[in-house]
This record gives C-alpha cells, sequence and structure tokens, in this order.
C-alpha cells in the first residue's frame, strides 16, 4: 500500500516542525508515517534543496515506555554507529550506505526532547534505493541477511562491551523472560489466562532448556559481545535492484550481550515465509534451504570471530530465540498489550501462537541444522 504523503495537514505541520529541529537543508515538502515497527514512531520527510534535488530523512520518536533511559541509547548508538565508520575508513571502504548517521539536532546533540511532540526524537539519513522485507521470499534474500548481521558483528568485535550500556536490562535472558511470563500468568490482570492454557503447557514443557546459553556465559564458556539484539531480517536494507545487502538498521537495543541470540532472531525471521501475524499456522514452517543460506552468508562474514563454542550452539539458538519471542507476546497478552503496537483483539496471543509453531517447526529441524553448520565450518578450516 502507498504511503500517504502529508504536508499542509496536522500530520505534515508537526512533521516539519521536528525536521526543523535538526541540520536538514532545503524546503519541507512533504512527511509520510512509517508503521513497519512494534515499538517506536517513525516520519520520513522529504526536502527540496536550492539545485532541486529532493532529500529525504527519518525522523524517529524514541518510545521512553521501552527505553526507560533514551540518552543512554542514543550515546549506544553514537559509540557504534562512529566505531563502524572509522573501521569501514581503516579498510579504506566508503562507509556511505554502510551505517546509519546521525544528524545535529539544535543545541549540539545528536537528538533533542520536544515534550509538545512526545519526547526525544533523533534523525537519521534516508539510504535511498532500498527497500526492506517482513518476511524473506527466497534464499538469496536470506544469505544477504545472514552476510549483513555478520558483518555489522564483525565490524564492533573489537570493542569493548563494558563501553556500552544495557538499554533494557536482561532483555535477551530466556530465563528471566519465563520467570516474568509465569508472573504475569499468576497475576492474571486482565483475566486471560484461560484463553492460553495449551500455551503456557508448552513453554512449561521446554522451560528446562531455556537457561543453556545464559549458563554457559555465566561460565564464562561462551563470550559477552556488543550485539544489535533485533536481527530481524526487516532491520536490514537491500539494494532496490539487487537485493544486495546495504545497510543494518535499527540500533536502539545494540548493548552487551551474545552474538547466539543475534544469530537465533535471523533464524526466526528469515527461514519461515509467513510473516509473524500469520493465524494459518500450516503455513508456519522453517524451510531448511532458507536456513542454508542465511547460515553460509553469516559465517562468510563472521566465522573468523567466532568461538567453537558459539558455533556449536548457532542452530540451538534458533530455537530458544523463537520460543523467547513467543514467550514475551504471550506475556504481552496477559498483562494488558503494554509493549507491543496491537492492531486487533487478541493480535500478542496470534503472535505468540505463530511463534510457538515455528518453534515447534524449528526443534523437529535441529539435527540437520546442527549437521549443515558443522559441514560449513569445516570447509573454512580447509
Amino acid at each position: 500500500m502507498p504511503l500517504e504523503k502529508h504536508a499542509d495537514d496536522e500530520l505534515g505541520r508537526r512533521i516539519a516542525h521536528i525536521g526543523d529541529q535538526f541540520a536538514i537543508s532545503g524546503d519541507f515538502l512533504y512527511g509520510e508515517e512509517l508503521r513497519n515497527g512494534h515499538i517506536n514512531t517513525t516520519y520520513r520527510a522529504c526536502y527540496r534543496t536550492e539545485d532541486g534535488h529532493e532529500d529525504r530523512y527519518i525522523l524517529q520518536r524514541i518510545n521512553d515506555y521501552v527505553f526507560k533511559d533514551p540518552a543512554q541509547v542514543m550515546r549506544n548508538v553514537e559509540k557504534v554507529t562512529r566505531h563502524i565508520t572509522w573501521k569501514l575508513l581503516r579498510r579504506r571502504r566508503n562507509a556511505a550506505g554502510q551505517t546509519l548517521t546521525l544528524y545535529p539536532a539544535r543545541g549540539g546533540r545528536n537528538y533533542i526532547v520536544l515534550p509538545e511532540e512526545g519526547g526525544m526524537w533523533r534523525c537519521y539519513n534516508n539510504i535511498e534505493d532500498t527497500h526492506t522485507y517482513d518476511v524473506v521470499e527466497n534464499t538469496r534474500q536470506a544469505y544477504q541477511a545472514g552476510y549483513a548481521f555478520g558483518s555489522f558483528q564483525d565490524l564492533i568485535s573489537d570493542m569493548n562491551p563494558e563501553d556500552i550500556k544495557e538499554s533494557i536490562p536482561d532483555f535477551h535472558n530466556t530465563p528471566k523472560r519465563y520467570q516474568n511470563l509465569e508472573a504475569s500468568a499468576a497475576a492474571d490482570v486482565k483475566g486471560r489466562l484461560a484463553a492460553c492454557t495449551a500455551e503456557m503447557e508448552l513453554v512449561r514443557s521446554w522451560a528446562p532448556e531455556f537457561s543453556r546459553l545464559t549458563d554457559m556465559q555465566a561460565r564464562g564458556e561462551i563470550p559477552t559481545r556488543i550485539t544489535h539484539n533485533d536481527t530481524k531480517i526487516n532491520n536490514v536494507m537491500l539494494d532496490a535492484e539487487t537485493d544486495a545487502a546495504v545497510c543494518v538498521i535499527d540500533l536502539d537495543t545494540v548493548m552487551p550481550g551474545l552474538v547466539l541470540y543475534d544469530f537465533g532472531d535471523m533464524v526466526r525471521t528469515a527461514t519461515c515465509m509467513a510473516s509473524e501475524d500469520e493465524e494459518d499456522l500450516s503455513k508456519v514452517v522453517m524451510q531448511m534451504p532458507f536456513f542454508e543460506s542465511l547460515a553460509e552468508g553469516y559465517l562468510d562474514a563472521a566465522h573468523e570471530f567466532l568461538t567453537p563454542a558459539e558455533v556449536d550452539n548457532l542452530a540451538f539458538a534458533g530455537w530458544l530465540i523463537t520460543t523467547e519471542i513467543g514467550i514475551r507476546f504471550l506475556t504481552d497478552y496477559l498483562d494488558g498489550d503494554l509493549y507491543f503496537r496491537t492492531e486487533k483483539p487478541e493480535h500478542n496471543l496470534i503472535r505468540a501462537r505463530n511463534q510457538f509453531k515455528l518453534a515447534q517447526s524449528i526443534r523437529r529441524n535441529l539435527p540437520e541444522m546442527e549437521k549443515y553448520i558443522r559441514r560449513l565450518v569445516r570447509a573454512y578450516r580447509k
């Protein structure tokens, strides 16, 4: 569906006002609301420069219900984008289009607080001639998604995790997510527990496996690194003509974590042709050819810095993070839909059922997935 362009109406004037706070040159033409994310409010603004060219920018409000310290989120984003730019320049590669660029705001910072517009806003470059996919359509897209996030992790693999702060404590901590679910089920503040007893029973049957990665991390068997933490396929900008990966976006959840969770979220979103809102669960199936392409792309970029323990748990992480996201959707459903944006009744319950069905599909394929990763790793070692 084409986006609605706003110029002289109330929303257009609002977008123009927000854009006026940043170092943007030219005359405002129109703005559009981008609604493909669950969390932040995002607009795209178009300006005409003096030479008649049209430039577009991304204006985004940081959701301060989700991110309790938006200023810390921005410090993390600034550090990571600057490091990636430095790294690309050191490698004599053009940084343009490879990472997001923050535009200065009035007052000298890369963000501005506008209480009348809902809080803290920032401005990014709009990466032109690119697009995203909410659902993977072919194995090339799966490969490119894997390569993009593997490259992103490689570029920041030499950063000190202590230099980046947690923007959401325990964001990917499956045991604690499960504890939160049980607490919400016990409280049942909206009287919704009766609608999801089958889902609760399934999750409880899997609970003994939830601490595998966090236990390994605590024992020092897998390292803490700076990670993206939201590696959905729609957070990779692909070239509009070739579908080649151009840039990883949505860096708000960049913080210390495990690369395994990042890879796992790629498995969740780049190996199934059904969206996480799909209600026909017969369509929710992990496609092994997509997994193979995803793993190949990821390891092509990341195999040099990964430890053997990380490699050994890549496939398992796909099952674990899919289950965790299902737990988060189910928790939000029980709490009254406070976190994720919903558009219909029982939306979060639909999403939870979808993710649990996908987790079951991944679980059945784990032996084959692990075998394929071992085959890839042997090839890199030759």
